[in-house]
């Protein structure tokens, strides 16, 4: 029997090479068919508007068992930009898009043509798309990641405009898909007031029944709705990652106490959770995967990795150096794997000795809580005539003091990251309780926060029409200041009127508040001593315009000018009000001030 094989008449020297060629080729088309196989891929579109989300969906074959492990299986775009820069991007499994389980979000800042090219990578190998393209057009009204801004004292956009935070707690249990307490019509309500950001927690994406390592896509579906409608109407989310609760198993009690529904109990104890490695490695993959589906996004501000960090057995029972090395370990991974550089924060409770010292040398904005029952100074019965041991008194004081500290000792933007709720001079009901927000929220800007106090938490029963137009009137005064281009920024130290009066200086202006508890504030002279360093950069200005804003009713009531004397002095007095048209017309017990130099 003959065999017909077409190489059967080349020499031996000749077709042991070639043979050997065909089978490599034959066993490389073997491993090449095994490697993930891309179904399809769709865009949400051709072009996308700066700092938009560009989207892709797609399916794949490949070999895996766990979609949220990227050790098993992966999907990762490089996005290059017109200027030539490359975006590593990762993809992320969404089992509630079921059409197309698997998406990539990015979010360009360039405008011009992009390219990407996908990689899909299980255990057999990679499968590496064609390159692809896009179009990014100018926007009219997205302005990018919040910043830090020059001055290293308040935010701004990433296109350079100034971003003042306004806003409280607003915790919308994430129980759900299409299911919380966050409703349009209330973001729509606090945004005509003013408000352009809300801080939330989030329950743990790590649940009993999806175990460590697995991500509840009905919670991770919540979160997205939120984003989008956050997204929709310009406003910004601080997103708490690990609420105390859920790595508490003895701390404060009741409610506090939530580690037995976390699935880390399967790895680690909770007073060993921040310095388990096996708990490390699974968190790497966590925020890996949070950094995937939500940093895109243009609500997306600040990542709040802790809230009060000592009410977790991790702190008590463990080790509170600990605690900061381990916040230090995830601040790292999200400065070097959130390609978007969002902000970090973190908190220890309120109490007045629980101060976070670590913790506010790590993360990019120091946080304080402020909780007056919890160790400030509280008064010692119940009379209020002596204003030493005044509430209102003692209470913003409290506020200036923490704030100033933070700035003084870290340099970075300050912020009062919760406060509030009952833990106060006043019950919430109380009329000295609507005075106490009032003054916590203009005292702290008068001493420098690059935020409005987090106040927790909205409520119909805390959050009436007189709390929450107080944030009206903060927000169109903030609207007045540039924070951003602020430069020489300092707290005036030397500030006199017989009242208690605080302000911040900078070359373009100065900015403050005036109370007094006891009385009302109506003709009050304030005299301010202008050292060198808060000149402005002009050290000819002999002369400023006074503005006076009315705190409680949201306007500027008096335009005046006010003169430099013996070369740093400058004095200008408050209007007396006089009643009009039937109204009392009335300044109130405080008011606030913006001075700009006069050519």
């Amino acid at each position: 029997m003959s065999y017909n094989s077409p190489f059967k008449f080349l020499p031996p020297v000749v077709l042991r090479p070639l043979l050997l060629v065909i089978v490599l080729l034959s066993s490389s088309c073997l491993c090449r068919a095994d490697i993930p196989k891309v179904l399809f891929i769709r865009a949400n579109s051709d072009t996308v508007a700066m700092y938009d989300r560009y989207q892709l969906s797609l399916d794949f074959k490949a070999d895996f068992t766990n979609p949220f492990d990227p050790q098993e299986v992966s999907l990762k775009a490089v996005m290059t930009s017109p200027s030539g820069k490359t975006w590593n991007i990762n993809g992320f499994f969404n089992y509630n898009s079921w059409q197309s389980q698997w998406q990539v979000r990015f979010a360009p800042n360039e405008t011009g043509r992009w390219s990407y090219q996908l990689y899909i990578e299980d255990k057999n190998g990679v499968n590496d798309s064609t390159r692809n393209y896009f179009q990014v057009i100018p926007s009219k009204t997205n302005k990018g990641p919040v910043r830090v801004a020059p001055n290293n004292r308040y935010l701004q956009y990433d296109n350079g405009d100034t971003y003042y935070g306004v806003g409280l707690w607003y915790n919308d249990g994430y129980a759900a898909f299409n299911r919380g307490q966050i409703k349009e019509t209330t973001l729509d309500e606090l945004k005509a007031l003013g408000v352009n950001f809300i801080s939330s927690f989030i329950t743990p994406l790590e649940t009993q029944a999806s175990g460590v390592g697995r991500y509840d896509q009905s919670i991770s579906g919540r979160l997205d709705e939120v984003l989008q409608m956050l997204e929709e109407r310009d406003m910004q989310l601080s997103l708490n990652i690990w609420f105390h609760a859920f790595l508490s198993e003895t701390v404060w009690g009741g409610g506090n106490i939530r580690w037995n529904t976390n699935p880390y109990r399967q790895i680690t104890e909770a007073k060993d959770f921040y310095r388990s490695e096996d708990a490390w490695k699974a968190q790497e993959n966590l925020y890996r995967y949070m950094i995937a589906r939500w940093g895109y996004s243009k609500a997306m501000m600040l990542w709040f990795i802790v809230d009060e960090v000592n009410g977790t057995d991790g702190w008590t029972s463990g080790d509170s150096l600990q605690a900061a090395v381990w916040g230090k370990k995830v601040h790292d991974y999200f400065k070097a794997n959130d390609p978007y550089q969002h902000l970090t924060t973190g908190t220890r409770s309120g109490g007045i000795g629980e101060y976070w010292h670590e913790g506010y040398q790590i993360f990019d904005l120091p946080s304080r809580e402020i909780y007056e029952a919890q160790g400030f100074s509280m008064i010692k019965d119940g009379g209020i005539a002596n204003q030493e041991e005044h509430p209102l008194v003692l209470s913003y004081n409290n506020y200036a003091g923490q704030v100033t500290k933070l700035w003084t000792n870290y340099e970075k933007p300050a912020i009062i990251g919760e406060t509030g709720w009952d833990h106060t001079y006043y019950e919430p009901s109380m009329p000295g309780y609507q005075s106490l927000y009032h003054n916590a929220l203009w005292v702290s800007l008068a001493n420098g926060t690059a935020m409005s106090p987090f106040w927790w938490a909205y409520s119909g029963y805390l959050n009436d029409n007189i709390i929450t137009n107080q944030i009206r009137s903060l927000s169109r005064f903030t609207k007045e200041i540039p924070f951003a281009k602020l430069t020489h920024v300092s707290k005036i130290d030397t500030i006199s009127g017989g009242h208690d009066a605080f302000a911040i200086t900078s070359d373009q202006m100065i900015f403050g508040w005036v109370a007094d508890p006891m009385t009302d504030v109506t003709g009050a002279t304030i005299s301010l001593t202008l050292k060198n360093t808060y000149r402005p950069l002009s050290s000819y200005v002999s002369k400023y315009k006074v503005r006076v804003y009315h705190t409680w009713r949201g306007a500027f009531i008096y335009e005046g000018e006010a003169m430099v004397t013996d070369g740093n002095k400058l004095s200008f007095t408050l209007p007396v009000l006089k009643p009009a048209g039937g109204h009392g017309n009335y300044m109130g017990q405080d008011a606030a001030f913006i001075l700009e130099p006069m050519k």
